[in-house]
């Protein structure tokens, strides 16, 4: 039921009890996965609160699982999906994300990089998406306000992204839905890009928004994320 999949899906959320981490190096195996950072409003003793979420993207699909194993350690699973339509790139859908939840309990967040995403929010939430973030520039803004709606509807977390190309003030009128805004620092579709470094100024203008209209909403940065650069996106708010 819509219920019981809500509580399920809080219950793994919590159950990392959100730690007080760092920046920490990639999973042992040979395909280490990008990572996307989250940093939470609390502060303490200087440090910030951050999660981190290993894209599946960088992974081996032949040993799918064994490299979500690898990265269990970790707060969050990154899932990149993309339909070569809103982006040129094609990587997996619905029956893949059923099979990843079937083999793991890690929060599954769901980066929808698809045109018109209303039509697929019911189809990814029953596949045992945790979070779905869709992209402002994926639709017209009324069908944005839907997509939001139908996650309210189906039980999961609701998020936003902006391509480097958009303003942070296009959130604005969406803001105090979300649990989740993305900042990408890399133009989405491939992975393994190099890291926009001219977005950390996006990242800072998303950080005073959020914390003038919804403090409890996380701010997610997403690509080109490596220990050399996380610091960076942690600096930046």
């Amino acid at each position: 039921t819509q219920g019981a999949d809500a509580a399920r899906s809080w219950g793994r959320l919590n159950r990392s009890g959100y730690p007080m981490r760092r920046p920490v190096p990639a999973p042992p195996g040979p395909y280490p996965m990008s990572r996307s950072f989250r940093r939470r409003t609390d502060r303490k003793e200087g440090l910030f609160m951050i999660k981190i979420a290993p894209s599946i993207l960088s992974a081996d699909f032949a040993n799918l699982e064994r490299d979500i194993r690898r990265a269990e350690s970790a707060d969050y699973l990154h899932v990149d999906v993309m339909d070569g339509l809103f982006v040129p790139n094609l990587t997996i859908g619905v029956p893949v994300l059923q099979s990843i939840r079937s083999c793991t309990q890690m929060f599954l967040d769901v980066h929808l990089m698809i045109s018109q995403p209303a039509r697929m929010i019911e189809a990814f939430a029953k596949a045992g998406a945790d979070l779905l973030t869709v992209h402002l520039e994926a639709c017209h803004p009324t069908q944005i306000a839907q997509c939001l709606d139908l996650m309210d509807q189906f039980g999961v977390k609701k998020g936003l992204a902006l391509r480097p190309i958009t303003s942070p003030k296009a959130l604005v009128p969406y803001l105090e839905r979300l649990d989740l805004a993305l900042v990408m620092t890399v133009e989405p579709g491939f992975g393994g890009q190099a890291f926009m470094e001219s977005q950390l100024d996006t990242i800072r203008e998303v950080r005073v928004l959020i914390d003038r209209y919804n403090p409890a909403c996380e701010l997610e940065v997403d690509g080109g994320v490596t220990p050399k650069t996380a610091p960076l996106v942690v600096e930046a708010g």
